[in-house]
């Protein structure tokens, strides 16, 4: 039986960044995958007519360059094109348009209020304030306040210098910022409804809190301080589909000589004396290695696949306190032709990005209160984008595909599981909220792909269905996430790593943790990570 130096547990695209740094750094790696593809949340499957659905994740703009260019993504044929922006359909049949170009979309601000097109110059500069503080520390392991080691002090240090760079006024700003609502934020800049509720949309996704949440504000920098070709804050399609990221990496890894097992459940990690030696799969075989790495949240990962006498009772404390709760649901549609939305002008360049038809942050508010009691949102807010209007490599000629990410979805209905009548009955909430604002969408519908989070669970593998592998919080941010002390992605046992975005610095399609993880088991092995670009400031 052949043994590796690496197992890595699941084919994600933190799994396979991980993946592709460590075998390009010389050592033998192997990536286990439960499906029968890789990409995890990142992934693209043709389901009808030829249509090809970004399953999961679904838009693109986090992805680290550095980690592009290591790696050579786009000669393996990753691709994104960015698209210019979306808009906000109104109850009252207007609309609000969004742009990438910072002065067209002051002036569209302006349509509605000449006081909030000024403030958004300052929302504008105070926000990219916040996200030069918080940039940098994306691909830097978060330090142990506790430990005197030099490793950690120097950077203790290094936060101390960006927190001493800054003003008393500034750094009062930054402290409110990371622990208010943005709903609050917003208030302070802006006086229109539609205007706030656009902006908010940011701080909610993907987080099991509402607008009017304290600590929403910092979720609003994971949508901000990404870039498409070296446009900052632009977002993208990947060319055929998200899963065109993990094809890339899986293609780079396996040039570099990297092994990959789908339909490969793993149901344990063999540990002996505390330390692991790779994992056994469901189906019997095992698969020996020196060192693991697991790409599945922290509570999969140490409350399913690690014995629980295996750990420290305050670490599975710890871990089972962890805030997974998921929040959101997808629902993927192949329509027989693009739908028609009246309230945007002919030609307008907003059909080809982020549509969303939730014009209030009250009523953001009152979908949330419906997750809260356990119901899916009876007005829920959708992202609806439909990405074959700059990509037609994902459908046919005439037909096209689109993406449906629908905020708040619990867990559990009305504390019960999943069934596939509330399945269906969650897909006509949605498809009812477009019909109200496109006449005649339902007859364009040829198929549809439902994902509550029983499926981003069951399939992708994710907690409750949280896509950020947990809440992106100010408790679990930094030498917070996951566990204090077991911040800097290795574990209580002796060899098992964490790669995924259970661990700094969090969710999206970004790469960063599985970057950094890498980084950190090639110090502990004294390997040379030359091969491994240092993060530059996009901002």
């Amino acid at each position: 039986m052949k043994k590796y130096d690496v197992v890595v547990i699941g084919g994600g695209h933190n799994g396979l960044v991980a993946a592709c740094y460590l075998q390009r750094a010389g050592l033998q790696v192997a990536v286990v995958e439960k499906n029968d593809w890789v990409g995890g949340a990142a992934t693209s499957r043709k389901l009808a007519d030829e249509v090809f659905y970004s399953n999961c994740s679904y838009v693109c703009s986090l992805f680290r360059p550095e980690i592009m260019r290591d790696l050579e993504l786009p000669r393996f044929g990753l691709q994104i094109v960015a698209y210019e922006g979306g808009a906000v359909l109104t109850r009252d049949g207007g609309y609000l348009s969004s742009y990438r170009d910072h002065h067209r979309h002051r002036r569209e601000f302006a349509r509605y209020s000449a006081r909030d097109a000024e403030a958004y110059d300052r929302y504008a500069r105070d926000v990219t304030r916040q996200c030069r503080f918080i940039q940098p520390l994306l691909m830097r392991t978060a330090p142990d306040p506790f430990s005197f080691r030099p490793r950690d002090i120097g950077e203790l240090l290094f936060l101390a210098r960006k927190v001493g760079d800054m003003s008393a006024a500034e750094f009062a700003r930054t402290t409110r910022f990371w622990t208010m609502s943005i709903a609050d934020f917003l208030d302070e800049y802006f006086e229109t409804e539609v205007i706030r509720a656009y902006l908010a949309i940011s701080g909610i996704i993907g987080t099991a809190l509402g607008p009017m949440s304290p600590g929403t504000a910092y979720v609003l920098l994971h949508h901000y301080m990404g870039e498409v070709d070296g446009s900052v804050g632009a977002w993208g399609y990947a060319r055929g589909g998200m899963g065109a990221i993990t094809q890339a990496l899986s293609a780079s890894f396996q040039a570099a000589g990297g092994d990959i097992r789908t339909g490969a459940e793993v149901d344990k990690v063999i540990i002996r004396n505390g330390e692991a030696e790779g994992v056994a799969l469901a189906n019997g075989d095992e698969v020996r290695g020196r060192l693991v790495l697991s790409n599945a949240d922290v509570k999969r990962t140490f409350l399913k696949l690690v014995d629980e006498k295996e750990l420290p009772e305050r670490f599975v404390h710890r871990v089972k306190h962890f805030k997974m709760r998921g929040s959101s649901g997808k629902v993927n549609i192949a329509l027989d032709g693009l739908p028609d939305f009246p309230a945007l002008p002919p030609g307008c360049h907003a059909i080809k990005g982020d549509l969303h038809f939730t014009d209030t942050v009250e009523r953001i508010e009152r979908a949330y209160d419906d997750w809260k009691d356990g119901r899916w949102s009876a007005d829920p807010f959708l992202d609806a984008m439909i990405p074959t209007t700059l990509d037609p490599t994902m459908a046919p000629p005439g037909k096209h595909f689109m993406s449906c990410f629908v905020q708040y979805c619990p867990p559990k209905v009305e504390g019960r599981d999943w069934t596939n009548a509330d399945r269906d009955a969650f897909a006509e909430t949605v498809i009812s909220q477009i019909a109200d604002y496109s006449p005649g969408f339902r007859d364009r519908i040829l198929h549809m792909e439902v994902r509550t989070p029983r499926e981003l669970e069951a399939e992708v593998g994710l907690t409750e269905g949280n896509i950020f592998q947990g809440e992106l919080t100010f408790d679990q941010l930094l030498f917070n996430r996951p566990v204090p002390g077991y911040a800097q992605y290795r574990s209580p046992v002796k060899g098992l790593y964490l790669c995924g975005s259970s661990t700094h610095p969090g969710g999206g399609v970004m790469g960063a943790p599985g970057y950094n993880a890498a980084a950190e088991v090639l110090r502990d092995l004294k390997l040379p990570r030359t091969h491994m670009s240092p993060a530059h400031d996009i901002l």
